[in-house]
């Protein structure tokens, strides 16, 4: 909606404002499906900053903070297979920031987050129901792990990312430098 003021074609001011409403877009126009797609890449640039973030600094905090629902050892020492699992998500949400730059451009990073979390939580949780000891990690690490990749392929999903989302950049990439080889192939042979 824009509030304008009005000019007479004269020279003098009237101060007469007027009142141009703009129609909003309509659900099916094509104005108003670019506004939900917009909406929904931005929420989805939004949730892998945030879980990029939490694999960065918040799967070591947990464990530090709720240790029997995040960490599957006893003691005050970090042990080898910890340093090496915070390494691997530490460097995942690396990546995933940098997804959240382009999404479509990294389809399969962000489905690998989704399935290997699913994957990564269905394995702890069946260890958790072997192993009495680790029943709080089914209210700690296991949930949170499968809401993650619940809310991001969801919003995956509603952005339209596929998991081979960004192979036509490759392709496009693959031909330009063809085009550029070939152009100075001609150019050479001259």
């Amino acid at each position: 909606m824009s509030l304008t003021q009005a000019k007479p074609s004269g020279e003098t001011f009237s101060g007469q404002l007027t009142f141009n409403p703009e129609p909003p877009p309509q659900p099916g126009s094509a104005q108003g499906k670019n506004l939900a797609e917009t909406h929904r890449l931005k929420l989805l640039r939004i949730a892998l900053k945030l879980i990029g973030l939490t694999f960065i600094f918040g799967i070591y905090t947990l464990t530090l903070v709720w240790p029997s629902g995040w960490s599957w050892h006893t003691g005050s020492h970090t042990p080898h297979y910890l340093q090496m699992i915070l390494g691997v998500y530490a460097t995942l949400g690396v990546f995933l920031l940098i997804a959240s730059r382009n999404p479509f451009a990294h389809g399969s990073l962000i489905w690998f987050t989704v399935w290997s979390s699913v994957v990564h939580a269905g394995i702890m949780g069946a260890q958790a129901l072997a192993n009495s000891e680790h029943m709080a990690h089914l209210w700690g690490d296991v949930p949170l792990l499968l809401a993650l990749a619940g809310i991001l392929a969801l919003l995956a999903r509603r952005a339209r990312i596929s998991v081979d989302s960004g192979a036509h950049l490759d392709r496009l990439d693959a031909a330009s430098q063809t085009g550029r080889a070939a152009a100075l192939i001609q150019q050479n042979s001259r």
